[in-house]
């Protein structure tokens, strides 16, 4: 299939929606949207188009000195194409965030009609305890009768299954083909090498297994907001984002309570913790946000809450 055609933010349509925006309102905006975010990188790792962003990127700093982490960056505003890119152009590790991408892949590659999604998955228990983590997987009545593809997408954005996300990846043939993907979609940078657990490794030197703010935030805004996946699919992906039960304290915790939002996390050794997502504020149209973060020592702890107060900090410019 080809791949989506990058757009002018200023053509975004605005939210008239009654506050707040519901579930509903979000899914039916961003299948009607047809967006694919197509902004001009900087070669600025602090370069932003916002005014005032030059204090925030101080702001930004103090955070990591607080926390002793880096901190990577993208917002967009996609009605106005005004953004704020922080280390945008950097690599950090990719972690579970690839899973929208796979199960992107399977929706757009695999399935014909529903009858893919409808297949029912038979697995081992090896399958899923060498996987290390498999809330809704590993259990009892799903190990002994399996499970469909269209559940395994499911759990894998929602609850972050390993196990799930290893076994599309085995329908697509692969983590391969998760880099191939993206590059059908126009995102050049994010790849996808090992299988999970071993792909959180997240060593800092590594090139493998890695994305950058800008480039994973405008892969998500191109499958939720935009043509990369046909309306259905595009419409039960973001309603998958939306559910997630992994993301209160990162992005959402830091975002207005009245904003609905889209989003799907990762984590790995050296502290890395991410959040990727779309944002609807009431009443107007959505914003793009990817915040990355890691850390230099291998049992460095993770911390939420970096997420959590940058995207307050976002909010406070983009909101």
């Amino acid at each position: 299939m080809s791949p989506s055609i990058p757009f002018n933010p200023s053509n975004a349509p605005k939210l008239r929606e009654a506050r707040p925006p519901s579930r509903r309102t979000a899914l039916a905006w961003g299948a009607g949207a047809a967006l694919a975010v197509g902004l001009p990188a900087s070669g600025s790792a602090y370069a932003s188009t916002l005014d005032g962003a030059g204090a925030l990127s101080h702001r930004l700093e103090a955070l990591e000195r607080r926390y002793s982490a880096r901190l990577g960056v993208y917002a967009c505003d996609t009605a106005t194409g005004r953004s704020l890119r922080y280390r945008a152009t950097e690599r950090f590790p990719l972690c579970s965030v690839f899973k929208t991408l796979a199960v992107a892949a399977v929706l757009r590659d695999l399935d014909r009609d529903g009858a893919f999604l409808a297949r029912r998955i038979r697995y081992t228990e090896q399958d899923v305890t060498s996987a290390g983590y498999a809330p809704v997987t590993g259990k009892p009545e799903n190990l002994a009768g399996g499970m469909t593809v269209e559940e395994l997408c499911s759990v894998a954005v929602r609850y972050s299954d390993n196990a799930a996300a290893n076994l599309l990846l085995r329908e697509l043939g692969g983590p391969g083909a998760v880099t191939r993907f993206c590059r059908s979609i126009g995102d050049g940078v994010t790849r996808l090498d090992r299988w999970e657990p071993e792909l959180n490794s997240a060593e800092p030197w590594r090139t493998t297994d890695t994305t950058t703010p800008y480039a994973i935030g405008q892969s998500y805004a191109r499958l939720t907001l935009g043509t990369a996946l046909v309306h259905g699919d595009r419409e039960r992906l973001t309603g998958w984002l939306l559910a997630n039960t992994t993301g209160s304290a990162k992005l959402r915790a830091g975002l207005p309570a009245d904003w609905a939002v889209a989003e799907k996390t990762g984590g790995g050794k050296y502290g890395t913790s991410n959040d990727v997502g779309i944002a609807w504020p009431p009443d107007r149209a959505p914003l793009v946000i990817s915040v990355l973060t890691t850390r230099q020592a291998p049992d460095g702890p993770a911390d939420d809450r970096l997420i959590a107060e940058t995207a307050t900090l976002l909010a406070s410019l983009l909101g």
